[in-house]
């Protein structure tokens, strides 16, 4: 149940004497708006830049809602050029084995891997949507691994503690892990494609590789020696057995478990980054810094413009303390090494390879909603929905004010949306930038009266933790350092969720495990991330998704864009299109099927890429 103003005051009584004394001193409003510009963020005062292309990871149906509204918003534009976007990524898709061959070559520099044409039938078989730009972070991930020894690849994953083995196309593992017996499973369906290999696994919420971006560089430069197509006749057909792991130990490979993963993670970004070079570490009990003129590169006139671009922290080195996996991860366990080992997400600098995530595959209730997921868009609440637990690492007290699900909990408490709007400086967010003149927020022409944004969000706000987890931990589960901020709220299924037209999802320890399940249903997905994942080019911002800066200063105002407020109008049309476009194409494209097609490409790319005659290796019957 939304907590009322008043209601949401009492949790903490030690506000209500400054609310008081403050709201009576309310009218001097020329005091009041110095206050509330100290506030507010600054996004930029330099003009927006035009809108990004990324044609590998930002690509995109044809619109299925008739829309009344035109370029007047911002909104409108990005709308508009998704769509866009999205039929000119549909024009690529090709329906033969002889078309794909041709694209796949076109785009990859290469002759497709042997088993080509076997998997090009099991995927039209399943009425896949073929368009060679849906496989691309395949080659992104393996890429590299053209630069190293194929012996070497074989050793280290042969080598490692948690993994599938291939052999006869029969899939196997030693390991009773539940991620791996999912991951097997998977797998097993699809092993009759498949040639003898090992497969290492990342147990880990946490990604674990983060090689030097100059020495992938140097990795890449030898890789882009060996992209060339042989003559058909020189190509060899068949990967042949795996050849027993050679003798003798691969160079000893370094865990670092201890000290900030910042610094690890920043190697992996470009030298001449601004977070490579950037330590600007969270301030114990002080409020977190939020610099949005970071955000600048990948927003349009504050909006997410380029949604990929958005998950790169490299120009972005306030999001150290502004998000958990940089603060404190529950576990690190990281190397420089770059080895073969197979994960379901990772940060833009990480060199995992990525499978489609165990809870994907598997389908539990409480990741994918059940029969809630169709609840028809006209029948649901219009309103915000999220629950979740106080997750991103381990919140201490120094250091929790910087956590995003902390972060955006706050957003949506009225006691302290109210707190900001008075002029208390709040320890984990600000108010949004004065750019976006938000109806709520902005002072009345007549008498200088603010309407009052926190009385506006809890109008359609319905956000909380069901549990408020410490480190280290305090008994009976409390947390004398969150208590006095958040109260507990009951929990809702995903099922129960549905039932509302909004559904903000924020990063937990990695990935958030429900996204799929929010695209496959009918309520609209308000997507913040760090994490990349295997279906990320199947999906365009703003035409299957809403993508929101992980700052969250946008969060407020692409509310007032789909509810309205005042003389605002409301775009509930714009918002349903979205929401139906994207579950129809989540229908399309991220079945387990499609999880199936996308996991025998990228094992049949391992395993040439693991073969001493990777080179030679490709199908070529096409050409004949």
């Amino acid at each position: 149940m939304i907590k009322s103003l008043s209601h949401s005051v009492s949790r903490r009584p030690q506000f209500i004497l400054r609310f008081i004394a403050r709201y009576v001193v309310a009218g001097v409003f020329v005091l009041y708006l110095f206050k509330y510009l100290l506030n507010a963020p600054a996004l930029t005062d330099d003009p927006i830049s035009p809108f990004p292309t990324t044609p590998e990871s930002e690509s995109v149906a044809k619109i299925t809602v008739p829309l009344a509204s035109t370029d007047g918003h911002p909104i409108d534009r990005l709308v508009r050029l998704a769509d866009e976007r999205f039929n000119s990524l549909l024009s690529t898709q090709t329906s033969t084995l002889s078309d794909a061959s041709a694209a796949y070559r076109e785009r990859r520099g290469r002759h497709p891997p042997p088993g080509f044409d076997e998997w090009h039938a099991f995927a039209t078989k399943h009425n896949a949507v073929i368009v060679e730009e849906f496989f691309d972070q395949i080659y992104r991930d393996l890429e590299p691994f053209w630069g190293i020894p194929a012996a070497t690849i074989r050793k280290d994953a042969n080598d490692f503690e948690m993994r599938i083995s291939i052999r006869n196309h029969t899939a196997s593992s030693g390991s009773g892990w539940f991620w791996t017996q999912i991951w097997l499973n998977m797998t097993s369906t699809i092993e009759h494609m498949l040639p003898d290999m090992d497969i290492a696994l990342n147990a880990m919420d946490e990604p674990r590789i983060v090689v030097p971006s100059e020495t992938i560089d140097e990795y890449m430069a030898k890789a882009a020696e060996t992209k060339k197509m042989v003559p058909a006749a020189d190509a060899m057909s068949s990967y042949g057995s795996l050849p027993p792991p050679r003798t003798g130990d691969n160079p000893p490979m370094t865990w670092e478990t201890e000290g900030s993963y910042w610094d690890i993670a920043r190697r992996g970004c470009p030298t001449n980054s601004l977070s490579r070079h950037n330590l600007n570490p969270i301030v114990p009990y002080q409020p977190v810094k939020i610099s949005m003129h970071l955000s600048k590169p990948h927003m349009e006139n504050g909006y997410v413009s380029n949604s990929t671009l958005s998950t790169d922290f490299c120009h972005q080195p306030d999001l150290q303390s502004l998000e958990g996996i940089f603060l404190r991860p529950l576990s690190i366990s990281s190397t420089k090494t770059l080895l073969p080992l197979f994960g379901g997400s990772k940060l833009s600098v990480n060199n995992e390879i990525l499978l489609p995530a165990p809870m994907y595959w598997n389908e539990e209730e409480r990741f994918m909603g059940g029969g809630g997921a169709n609840i028809p868009w006209d029948d649901k609440l219009n309103m915000v929905s999220w629950r979740g637990v106080a997750t991103g690492g381990q919140a201490q007290k120094t250091n929790w004010h910087g956590f995003q699900r902390h972060r955006f909990v706050s957003m949506n408490n009225a006691t302290a949306v109210a707190a900001a709007e008075y002029g208390d400086r709040q320890i984990n967010f600000v108010l949004p930038d004065t750019e976006y003149q938000l109806q709520a927020s902005t002072p009345s022409s007549v008498t200088g009266e603010v309407k009052g944004l926190s009385k506006w969000v809890t109008q359609w706000s319905d956000v909380g933790f069901v549990d408020l987890p410490c480190f280290p931990a305090e008994e009976e589960g409390q947390c004398s350092y969150l208590d006095s901020y958040y109260t507990k709220l009951p929990g809702k299924s995903l099922a129960e969720q549905f039932k509302y037209k909004y559904m903000p999802d924020v990063d937990g320890n990695s990935f958030s495990g429900r996204y799929l399940g929010f695209l496959r249903s009918t309520s609209l997905p308000i997507k913040a991330t760090l994490w990349r994942e295997w279906h990320d080019d199947r999906l365009v911002a703003w035409k299957h998704f809403v993508p929101m800066d992980n700052r969250f200063g946008d969060y407020y105002a692409i509310m007032e864009y789909f509810l309205g407020a005042g003389n605002k109008p409301s775009h509930d049309d714009v918002a349903k299109k979205i929401a139906l476009d994207g579950q129809d194409w989540a229908k399309r494209v991220l079945r387990k099927e499609d999880m199936q097609i996308y996991v025998s490409r990228l094992l049949l790319e391992y395993a040439r890429v693991s073969s001493d005659d990777r080179e030679r290796l490709g199908y070529v019957a096409d050409l004949s």
